[in-house]
């Protein structure tokens, strides 16, 4: 059973309003809900801040946050975009009823909850402003521990804003690139660690910096997509690489426009060139594998290639 909450609150009653928040909520659910061949990925549950006649109160989020870490759910998801606050005590959640800032949702609550949560994989995800605070003591503002499974990512560090762009966050609008496949690995799993590294990669160094902590033994997968090379292919690196190092020999008869090709030579060739387009193989001393075979030249794994090779080898894929 894998469920997420996803928050998002545009409407203030007595703090400024914000204008994206809603549409990033349900742009992260849309990503959330399903994998990308349609099978059911989490059960969502969205709450949004629209206006005076549609508010996310405070009791609001305390009471589905305790719903969505109750029980023993193999994953449990929170989303929160809206505004953040800090002050010297520690670090909040701003709900529609804030009046204040220092009067919203606790941090260090939502934290304690999914602490004490039995579920086995847990995530939470912010892009708030001073989100950063989140799994940090609020007498100190030393990381505080995290539970077994528990993994925190936020749009910025303690002291920063969480820019938007666009009627929408930045740092959600790379979230949902990531879950949409531009963080998947190579099988199309998609994890809390590819995610963040995805938006760090996509962020300057001089803009908002994610944060980012978890005290896992493996990364669960958050979705699984379309992955850019069959999995039968990817399983045949053994086979056509046997040993790490190894340089597979080409001649014309591997490329399909050559005078003599060989049928099974140039379906051999055709799945080396799949492997050349995501970065597993590379020809050896030529720019191009079509080059490679038309002068007899050789192939070899890359880094990259070499690590799904071993993995290949362990049957870890």
């Amino acid at each position: 059973m894998r469920r997420a909450l996803v928050i998002g609150i545009d409407h203030y009653d007595s703090i400024s309003p914000l204008f994206g928040c809603v549409n990033d909520a349900h742009n992260v659910k849309s990503a959330l809900e399903r994998n990308s061949d349609g099978t059911v990925n989490f059960s969502v549950k969205l709450l949004t801040g629209t206006g005076p006649h549609d508010r996310v109160t405070r009791s609001d989020i305390r009471q589905a946050t305790q719903e969505l870490f109750a029980g023993d759910p193999t994953t449990a998801l929170f989303f929160f975009a809206g505004h953040g606050f800090i002050d010297t005590v520690g670090g909040y959640l701003c709900a529609s009823d804030t009046e204040t800032g220092d009067d919203g949702v606790s941090l260090y609550d939502i934290l304690q909850i999914a602490n004490q949560s039995k579920a086995k994989n847990k995530l939470i995800i912010l892009d708030s402003c001073h989100s950063g605070f989140a799994g940090t003591t609020a007498a100190s503002k030393s990381f505080a521990e995290l539970s077994d499974g528990l993994t925190i990512l936020t749009a910025s560090s303690a002291e920063q804003y969480a820019m938007e762009e666009n009627g929408g966050g930045v740092f959600t609008g790379l979230l949902v690139d990531a879950l949409s496949g531009a963080a998947a690995n190579l099988v199309g799993e998609i994890t809390p660690g590819s995610v963040y590294a995805h938006i760090d990669q996509s962020l300057g160094p001089w803009e908002q910096r994610p944060i980012f902590r978890t005290n896992v033994q493996s990364f669960v997968s958050l979705k699984k997509v379309q992955p850019p090379i069959a999995l039968n292919d990817l399983q045949r690196l053994t086979e056509l690489f046997p040993v790490p190092g190894y340089q597979f020999p080409l001649d014309p008869s591997y490329e399909p426009e050559s005078s003599s090709p060989s049928i099974e030579n140039t379906r051999v060739f055709a799945i080396l060139q799949r492997y050349a387009r995501v970065n597993l193989v590379k020809p050896v001393g030529e720019d191009h594998m079509y080059f490679a075979a038309m002068n007899s030249k050789c192939c070899q794994l890359t880094a990259l290639g070499e690590h799904y090779r071993r993995l290949v080898e362990r049957d870890c894929i």
